[in-house]
């Protein structure tokens, strides 16, 4: 009787067990019915959107925003220290900076001649000189930085915003990509991977294309009157739910269902947004998009600000092109002048236009690249790829502004004080608006998932 009894009992644990398994890829059906309707976080939230201004190629910190008097004072000797066990080529003797850095606005900052318009606004920024990761190679720390594994395929950290809190605005999709690059993971920097469609990334363009011509493709219908295509979406959805009615829930085929009502919202609401004929000449002038050099970033920076304030929770804007990059292995003073030159009016621009509109109150604007560059000489004028110690910063979101954060080594090989690995980076991001790196899961294949993986600390330091 005990045994039989006791077989009776595990079949009960088993059932139980397997049944939570098979609802837990399941959304509640409220949030099914509108998959990106907003979400509360899970405690207060400093900021509610972000925009992630990516410098594609690794921006040199040490060039930039990381100023070190030694490797000044040493230009030309060798690394008093090992390099790296895994270098992505190899690097010679020390190489000094060839910009000169000077202190700034109240908080004194130094910050390099490179960006003398962002620097006006250091008051405003948090930045993290001790940000690490462990790929030196463009394609891993491009999905490392977006995704945070450089060796799988997972959910973009945009994607994973969206699915915790939704959106703002239900005629314009959640995550918006402007002019992102195709090479070195692609559409995998941007995409939803194995979490509903619906949050994935929507580009605008691409990196190699002038930001002119950033559009979302296929916005207008040119056969079908609005009235037309309401009636052949009424039909389709009133199908589709008698289908799923009888076979129970489908994700993949509600998550399409859902794009083509978000897709018919978007053509009355994407091309007012994307209009920037609508803005001001002061404003134009204050993005630099009445100068060729700075235009193009200029363009895509307003798309960022005006898709923020119409409640886009997440936006990405790339710099990049197909020739230089900020990858500067060789000629790096002649590269990163015409990187500087293109995005530091823009960059300065959208800072000062979201403060005077309220915006950086509640915006978190991330910026930074994959990975920094090496303190010593590639060839005769150029550094290497380095992930071992780098530069980004934040301002908004009440973070905290007119501060460093952690610091590399006296010559910015590693990083050294109050070290920010990309999965602390991550939580951090996630817990500035609000979300709990931990909780943020989703089942997927026996597993529970999360942007961290199983890594991950708040940098707590620097939240107001």
């Amino acid at each position: 009787m005990l045994r039989a009894s006791g077989v009776g009992f595990g079949w009960l644990a088993a059932a139980s067990l397997l049944a939570e398994q098979a609802t837990a890829d399941v959304r509640p059906a409220s949030e099914d019915a509108d998959p990106l309707a907003p979400r509360q976080p899970d405690f207060p939230a400093r900021a509610k959107r972000v925009i992630f201004l990516f410098m594609k190629g690794g921006p040199s910190h040490v060039d930039t925003f990381d100023y070190k008097p030694k490797l000044q004072a040493d230009d030309g000797k060798p690394l008093p220290f090992d390099k790296p066990r895994v270098q992505f080529a190899p690097t010679g003797n020390l190489l000094r900076s060839p910009w000169k850095f000077r202190p700034y606005g109240e908080s004194g900052i130094l910050v390099s001649e490179l960006f003398p318009h962002v620097a006006q606004h250091v008051d405003d920024l948090c930045i993290m000189n001790s940000v690490h990761g462990t790929n030196a190679a463009h394609g891993g720390a491009l999905l490392k930085l977006h995704t945070g594994s450089d060796t799988f395929v997972r959910p973009s950290m945009g994607s994973w915003v969206t699915y915790g809190l939704g959106t703002e605005n239900r005629n314009l999709p959640g995550f918006l990509t402007i002019c992102p690059t195709l090479a070195h993971g692609g559409v995998k920097n941007w995409g939803a991977a194995f979490l509903p469609a619906h949050y994935q990334g929507t580009p605008m363009g691409v990196a190699s294309a002038p930001s002119s011509q950033a559009r979302v493709k296929f916005i207008a219908n040119g056969r079908l009157s609005r009235d037309e295509q309401r009636r052949q979406l009424d039909l389709l959805a009133a199908m589709n739910r008698d289908h799923l009615a009888q076979t129970g829930p489908h994700q993949a085929l509600e998550a399409r269902l859902n794009s083509f009502e978000l897709a018919f919202r978007m053509q009355m609401a994407m091309p007012e947004a994307e209009d920037l004929s609508r803005e001001s000449a002061a404003t134009h002038k204050l993005y630099g998009l009445d100068d060729p050099v700075t235009a193009d970033f200029g363009r895509q920076c307003l798309l960022a600000r005006r898709f923020a304030e119409r409640g886009v929770r997440f936006v990405q804007v790339t710099h990049s092109d197909t020739n230089v990059q900020w990858d500067q292995h060789s000629q790096l003073k002649e590269g990163h002048e015409k990187n500087s030159r293109e995005v530091d009016k823009p960059i300065a621009g959208l800072l000062a236009d979201l403060k005077s509109r309220g915006l950086l109150d509640d915006t978190l604007v991330l910026w930074g690249g994959e990975f920094g560059r090496t303190p010593t000489a590639q060839g005769k004028d150029g550094r290497d790829h380095n992930p071992y110690g780098f530069t980004m910063w934040l301002a908004g979101g009440r973070s905290k502004a007119g501060i460093r954060y952690g610091a590399t080594d006296d010559y910015g090989y590693y990083a050294a004080e109050n070290k920010i690995h990309i999965h602390d980076l991550h939580a951090t991001l996630l817990a500035f608006l609000g979300l709990d790196h931990e909780r943020l899961t989703y089942r997927y294949a026996g597993r529970d998932f999360r942007l961290t993986d199983v890594h991950g600390d708040v940098v707590r330091d620097i939240m107001t």
